[in-house]
């Protein structure tokens, strides 16, 4: 079993699938991906990334607004536990900070953030949590939220060390993406092998940031099986035993997600 924890169906670049999005799904089952968790980047699309999780058994979502969607819907508290009343939405997110490509956004970005925080600990699903240059105040902000008493997980992590294990104090998870493949990653694939492999995920953040040797192309829940490879080579165990820990993780994280997929 493995299960892309993160990725955008929505925005899957379908071109070379004849039958669209229901053979990329198709192709992934094929390569051994039993679940997806399809994640929200505003209200907008929602609907869109919603229906996609209704159409498929194996496949669940979230609803958010990313911390570099300004000029889209503002989430409330209100508005998030009314669209995460459904069996579907087992998370709330993705949110976060992102100081690296929203230098002049910070305030709105501190403010969603505290929003998406404050209504996952009302519905008590997990939150999805984006943080890039923005160590300190997003692990501030998540205390001083209590983000504790809902948990949730750092998608797509590449800060160090030090964070990754102030989150898992937390509760936290983290997960990591095909850039643990890079090349230029040592530093990441570093935290990968200090980390227990009790609280990491795997994803693949589709369409974007697909693992070699598909790098520079466009990514897809497929593609999973090598983040898997990569931390069982970085870890020197079996890559039977990541698939079936990290597949383990995300159902006692997403405790309201069912493995049941008839």
């Amino acid at each position: 079993m493995l299960i892309d924890s993160h990725c955008h169906l929505d925005r899957l670049d379908l071109k070379n699938y004849e039958g669209g999005l229901s053979d990329a799904i198709q192709a992934a089952f094929d390569e051994g991906v039993t679940h997806m968790l399809c994640v929200s980047i505003d209200l907008e699309t929602f609907p869109e990334v919603l229906k996609i999780a209704e159409n498929y058994p194996q496949i669940f979502a979230s609803v958010g607004v990313h911390p570099l969607s300004e000029n889209q819907q503002a989430p409330t508290v209100d508005s998030l536990i009314q669209l995460a009343d459904h069996k579907k939405i087992i998370a709330i997110g993705e949110t976060g900070l992102d100081y690296h490509y929203g230098k002049e956004d910070q305030g709105w970005q501190r403010d969603f953030f505290r929003t998406h925080l404050q209504a996952s600990r009302k519905t008590g699903k997990p939150v999805i949590v984006h943080s890039r240059s923005a160590k300190e105040d997003t692990l501030k902000i998540l205390r001083e939220e209590k983000a504790e008493e809902s948990s949730g997980v750092l998608h797509c992590f590449t800060e160090d060390l030090d964070m990754a294990e102030q989150a898992v104090e937390m509760g936290f998870y983290v997960s990591f993406s095909g850039i643990i493949t890079f090349k230029n990653a040592q530093d990441l694939r570093d935290v990968v092998e200090a980390l227990p492999l009790e609280r990491i995920l795997i994803e693949t953040d589709s369409p974007y940031l697909a693992p070699v040797p598909y790098r520079g192309k466009s990514n897809e829940p497929k593609y999973v099986s090598h983040v898997a490879s990569c931390v069982a080579e970085i870890k020197e165990i079996p890559i039977e035993q990541v698939m079936e820990e990290t597949s383990k993780n995300f159902f006692d994280l997403f405790t309201s997600a069912s493995p049941d997929i008839s």
